[in-house]
């Protein structure tokens, strides 16, 4: 019988299922309910997503938990805990090891977890994730009834429940379902956890105008600094449209030789150059009927340039070597960390190429101003190199956490990822036994000082480096800006119409309308 705490504690949890609760938010008191009524050190609950378990949310475990993505056949114990039928307490002197084994905050020196229980989360009678908990001290979860531990877990497969009813009640507001489908299916097919992630106010932005174009026709230019991840908002941008279920095919075009690249692009016939034994699709052929990524666009020389604007307007492209013409259907998404503008006023690149790319600008925030996330995305990390080391964890210390916060991050999360690499070989070198527990600390990671700003004014080199970011970002929000006053202009203030022109979904338009500070102007929607 459910204990009177027990059910004081479930009452207004229940009572948040019929109320309108950010996500998070739903989770983030789940497992303060159950920290607070159950004697764990930490809770979480997972997510299984393929052959992974991704942590939604966490309750005592360090901020990086967040990042890693369990993998299901390295960890014996979620895997047991996905094929048992209710919940299972693991004897406090099980061997198997702890997933979470240097995770749970305040360890004081202490790294491994010495209880550990957990329930399957079922929603619809299939399998959704697993709720965790876990404690330092043995026999310290031996007191816990598991009746209650089920009712937790029955209490958060009905709130995953809510959180999918409203996300099935939004996306068929927008027509999106059939394409969140497609994504979450090639997802399973691949067994891939996605690595597009972070919590940072300028990151959820990044998702929002994810959100806004990715079910559009436009052309994506996608600008910002080396590492930042332009390639994954690429594919996050595929992923929303309708084309989520055709090909995405992908150029860099600064590693190509100027020789190679039209024949990579456009194709060849047979005999078109010395080497060419047959004919070949070129990347538009392959990628027909789906999406072309041109990375480091910028590379392009004029002359490519222009046989590119030809097959941007009309969709027409002629095979090296040939006359006859082909069509194909692509949504072309490119990217670069050059200042277009400026190679266009320098005349390196074409002034109405670059219109034509550019139809919706999107910046890539760098690291250094996305906060927090560089411990989530290091958890990541983390969690990659602890399997590919073979290693029963490795952590973060606290001068660790501090450090990677302070850092700059000048390559961004490409720096971010070879550092982790880099510092977990470094903490195995010279020790005379393997340890089970990696610790990183600052030390392992040898960044310089954090510059400080706020005791001396940086100097002119400083502010020319730190101009044309700001410059960048502004100047893209105004081209957006322009573009949707032109067209409510044009379609006299009708947003239906002013949407279909600019390849935008009606409620997607006026969302972007209002970041952009539109919705105080004359004739825009409040």
């Amino acid at each position: 019988m459910m204990t009177k705490p027990m059910l004081q504690a479930l009452v207004p949890l229940v009572d948040d299922l019929a109320r309108e609760l950010p996500d998070g938010e739903r989770y983030r008191r789940l497992l303060e309910a159950v920290r607070a009524l159950l004697p764990c050190d930490a809770a979480a609950l997972l997510r299984l997503d393929g052959g992974w378990l991704v942590p939604l949310a966490v309750d005592g475990l360090s901020r990086d938990t967040l990042g890693r993505r369990f993998k299901v056949d390295e960890h014996p114990r979620f895997k047991l805990l996905l094929a048992a039928d209710g919940p299972t307490r693991f004897a406090a002197d099980s061997a198997l090891p702890d997933p979470y084994d240097g995770l749970v905050e305040g360890l004081q020196g202490q790294l491994e977890v010495h209880d550990c229980m957990g329930c399957p989360v079922q929603v619809g009678e299939q399998p959704w994730g697993l709720l965790t908990l876990d404690a330092l001290g043995k026999e310290r979860l031996s007191a816990v009834d598991l009746g209650d531990l089920q009712a937790f877990a029955s209490l958060a497969a009905a709130t995953v429940s809510v959180v999918q009813r409203m996300e099935g009640l939004a996306l068929r507001v927008e027509d999106e379902r059939q394409r969140a489908d497609s994504f979450r299916a090639l997802v399973a097919e691949k067994a891939a956890p996605p690595t597009l992630m972070g919590h940072s106010p300028a990151h959820q932005r990044l998702l929002e105008e994810i959100a806004v174009v990715g079910n559009s026709a436009l052309t994506v230019l996608l600008l910002g600094e080396t590492g930042v991840g332009k390639e994954l908002v690429a594919q996050a941008l595929h992923a929303a449209s309708p084309r989520a279920a055709r090909p995405l095919v992908s150029l860099n075009c600064a590693a190509l030789p100027e020789t190679l690249v039209e024949s990579e692009l456009f194709g060849h016939v047979r005999g078109a150059f010395s080497g060419a034994v047959a004919d070949r699709r070129g990347k538009f052929e392959l990628a027909d009927g789906g999406t072309l990524f041109l990375d480091e666009v910028g590379e392009l020389s004029l002359a490519v340039q222009a046989k590119l604007l030809r097959v941007l307007q009309g969709g027409q492209l002629q095979r090296l070597g040939s006359d006859r013409e082909h069509q194909v259907d692509v949504r072309v998404i490119a990217a670069t960390n050059r200042d277009l503008a400026h190679e266009v006023r320098a005349g390196r690149f074409r002034a109405d190429f670059y219109h034509r790319l550019s139809v919706y600008p999107l910046v890539v925030p760098p690291l250094r101003e996305r906060g927090h996330d560089v411990l989530m995305l290091a958890g990541y990390f983390l969690e990659q190199n602890r399997s590919r080391l073979g290693l029963g964890g490795l952590r973060l210390g606290a001068g660790a956490q501090a450090a990677l916060l302070a850092h700059d991050w000048p390559g961004n999360v490409r720096e971010l990822e070879h550092l982790v690499g880099r510092s977990a070989l470094k903490a195995l070198t010279g020790q005379a036994k393997r340890p089970r527990i990696v610790s990183l600390t600052a030390a392992h990671f040898d960044l310089q000082p954090p510059r400080k700003a706020a005791a001396q004014a940086p100097d002119a080199s400083e502010v020319t480096e730190a101009a044309p970011a700001l410059d960048l970002r502004t100047s893209m929000e105004a081209h957006q800006r322009q573009r949707i006053e032109a067209s409510l202009v044009r379609h006299h203030y009708n947003w239906a119409s002013a949407a279909r022109e600019l390849g935008l979904h009606r409620a997607n338009l006026v969302r972007l309308a209002k970041r952009l500070g539109l919705s105080a102007r004359r004739g825009v929607e409040p």
